[in-house]
């Protein structure tokens, strides 16, 4: 232990280096780190330490009490020199009486002792700072919700057509419908009206007549199915070609002229114009 003459006044370094030494005697530092007695040729030297310590007493005699630890390896003999830091640290701050710089100085002192001696020490008791989570990936913007589907345009009501008729024909544009108080029920449908010199007869006209199997005596008796006149000199709607001219009467599709020919009835108005 470090000592002063007899009759010099014992400074404050002095007597915490006393009280440091009693500390890590009375802590059985030196039966902890040495395992077993070692030999002139076996024993490793110790390493040196000149580096870590400095002018200052109490660091002197940390270092001699701490260099016995160099002797092994072992781990209880690392957790005795944590232990022997531990306390050496805390009677440093005691020693120090507040000041922060002093303290520190020792502190730093003891750490160095310690490093030296047991390398990694200090780094395997100091709790590693937990790793920042990872920040949360963003979340993915809502889709943008579908355009709502344009309302289909509503069909445009065929001029021309009187609201008392039950069936329009539209000469100039090639076309016939079926409609009810003026409002369109069916069609307008694709037709053929009568070529020159054998026009359909414009006007008002009623149905006056049906013919589900009709043919034609005039004309070979060419067939004309699902007839429904509506003139007095055989004028009718009926089943045939509407790519073709007819000789007055009105050509449809087999589908448009049975529906004609079912919707109907004998006395309804056709305006023919």
């Amino acid at each position: 232990m470090f000592t002063s003459p007899r009759h010099a006044k014992e400074t404050t370094t002095s007597r915490f280096v006393r009280r440091a030494g009693s500390l890590l005697a009375g802590a059985g530092i030196a039966a902890a780190l040495v395992v077993s007695p070692a030999t002139a040729d076996a024993a490793p030297a110790a390493p040196s330490l000149s580096s870590a310590s400095s002018n200052s007493p109490f660091l002197q005699q940390a270092e001699k009490s701490l260099q016995a630890a160099s002797m092994t390896i072992t781990t209880d003999a690392r957790n005795a020199v944590w232990d022997a830091r531990n306390a050496l640290r805390a009677n440093a701050s005691a020693i120090s009486g507040g000041n922060k710089a002093q303290e520190k100085q020792l502190h730093e002192g003891i750490d160095r002792l310690v490093e030296a001696i047991a390398p990694g020490l200090i780094a395997e008791h100091t709790p590693k700072p937990k790793p920042k989570p990872k920040p949360k990936p963003a979340p993915k913007p809502a889709p943008k919700p579908a355009p709502k589907p344009k309302p289909a345009p509503k069909p445009q009501q065929p001029q021309g057509c009187a609201p008392s008729a039950r069936a329009c024909v539209d000469l100039k544009n090639q076309r016939t419908w079926l409609q009810e108080n003026g409002k369109v029920t069916y069609g307008p449908v694709r037709m053929a009206s009568g070529k020159p010199g054998q026009e359909t007869p414009k006007g008002f006209h009623y149905v006056n007549r049906k013919v589900k199997d009709e043919i034609s005596y005039e004309f070979n008796n060419a067939p004309m199915p699902f007839a429904t006149y509506f003139t007095n000199n055989g004028i009718a709607f009926h089943q045939g070609d509407p790519s073709m001219k007819s000789a007055g009467c009105i050509r449809m599709y087999r589908g448009d002229a049975q529906t004609y020919f079912n919707t109907l009835r004998i006395g309804d108005q056709v305006h023919v114009f």
